[in-house]
């Protein structure tokens, strides 16, 4: 695995997904996976969580080269932690055969998420 396919980033305002979070009530289900739901929601600032996965997702995106279309759904592209804590991607139903059809080979996803007062960050690099 040396070689990049694609490299994405993205920054997100946390008050915009606050705004979202309490203006539109299926927003949470249509963004995010149940898993993400259930493990931010006990968090002490989950509003910069949310935002942190919601800009992780948007480079995913585009470090695949696709955005958000053609089958690819925010829902299933679940952001977890490793044993150690580490922020991962995990693709779930649709979305995760659709990649494995882009990508045609074995595949990493490096993710790195990092977030400040007012904004939240992700990048993205995905290696096969």
């Amino acid at each position: 695995m040396n070689n990049i396919f694609g490299i994405g980033t993205d920054i997100v305002e946390i008050s915009r997904i606050k705004i979202a979070l309490g203006k539109n009530k299926n927003f949470k289900k249509k963004m995010y996976s149940f898993f993400e739901i259930k493990t931010t929601d006990t968090k002490f600032n989950k509003v910069a969580s949310y935002a942190k996965k919601f800009a992780a997702k948007e480079a995913f995106s585009k470090a695949l080269g696709t955005g958000i279309s053609n089958g690819i759904s925010f829902n299933e592209i679940s952001i977890v932690n490793n044993s150690n804590g580490k922020p991962c991607i995990e693709l779930l139903g649709k979305t995760k055969t659709i990649v494995s059809r882009i990508l045609k080979k074995k595949y990493k996803i490096f993710l790195s998420l990092s977030d400040e007062k007012k904004y939240a960050l992700s990048m993205v690099v995905i290696s096969y």
